[in-house]
């Protein structure tokens, strides 16, 4: 079976900062694929590389087989991959309702029409109500994203990824500045993704990541350190270093 995400050789600078040093990924249909690393490790900019938000300097990604490397990000997000970001990109003035039906518009062929009442469109809507449904936030569709929690700004984030019917979703910290409850109600919401979906995340809440991922990949200054399971990338002395400094 071919492979959803496949990084090959992947490399980046910024002036004279090599960040990404020959990168390496290849992560399975349906695997939950955690990226491991301290701040600083490039793990952001893996994931802007696979994208498309960043240009690469060298290197080639494949998504479901298919050469990627000079798709745009909208071409690639048309192609099926998902992300969203570790500061919560949203549209802060309007309501959630709102949000996910610009979500959904993305890729509905209603995007390249110019004429009727967006607002009135009452298959986008309902689409937008059962896609709030089923992070839990339903009943908050007509709340400007302004009154929300942070929580529920996480939540909506990930409900217009998966609006867009991704087949790869790239999770970049998703329970980062969540109380303890708010981390298990997303936890509850990411355990719940159908496994038609490949998600690759990174996350520095150590316990509820690797309770959560098949395969992990461990960075350290942009390289890859180590791939393996769970237990393989705990019990490798690199990874001890790295974190234990011993």
């Amino acid at each position: 079976m071919t492979a959803a995400l496949v990084v090959s050789g992947l490399s980046k600078s910024f002036g004279g900062v090599r960040v990404t040093r020959a990168v390496d990924l290849q992560v399975e249909c349906g695997e939950r694929h955690l990226l491991l690393g301290p701040n600083g490790a490039g793990k952001t900019t893996l994931f802007n590389l696979i994208a498309g938000a960043l240009p690469s300097d060298g290197g080639r990604i494949e998504l479901h087989g298919r050469d990627i490397t000079r798709d745009s990000a909208a071409a690639r997000a048309q192609r099926g991959l998902g992300r969203t970001y570790q500061i919560v990109t949203l549209f802060a003035r309007d309501t959630l309702l709102h949000n996910v039906k610009l979500a959904l518009l993305g890729k509905s062929r209603q995007r390249w029409r110019h004429w009727g009442d967006f607002d009135a469109d009452r298959g986008l809507s309902d689409d937008a109500m059962r896609v709030l449904g089923s992070v839990g936030l339903a009943d908050k569709a007509a709340w400007p994203l302004q009154q929300t929690s942070y929580g529920e700004k996480r939540r909506l984030e990930i409900a217009m990824a998966l609006a867009q019917r991704p087949t790869l979703l790239l999770l970049d910290e998703p329970l980062a500045g969540l109380s303890s409850l708010e981390r298990e109600t997303i936890g509850t919401l990411l355990a719940g993704i159908p496994r038609e979906i490949t998600i690759v995340m990174i996350e520095h809440d150590m316990q509820a990541a690797l309770a959560f991922a098949d395969r992990i990949t461990l960075l350290h200054h942009g390289e890859v350190i180590t791939t393996g399971t769970r237990r393989q990338v705990v019990d490798d002395p690199r990874t001890q270093q790295i974190y234990l400094g011993h």
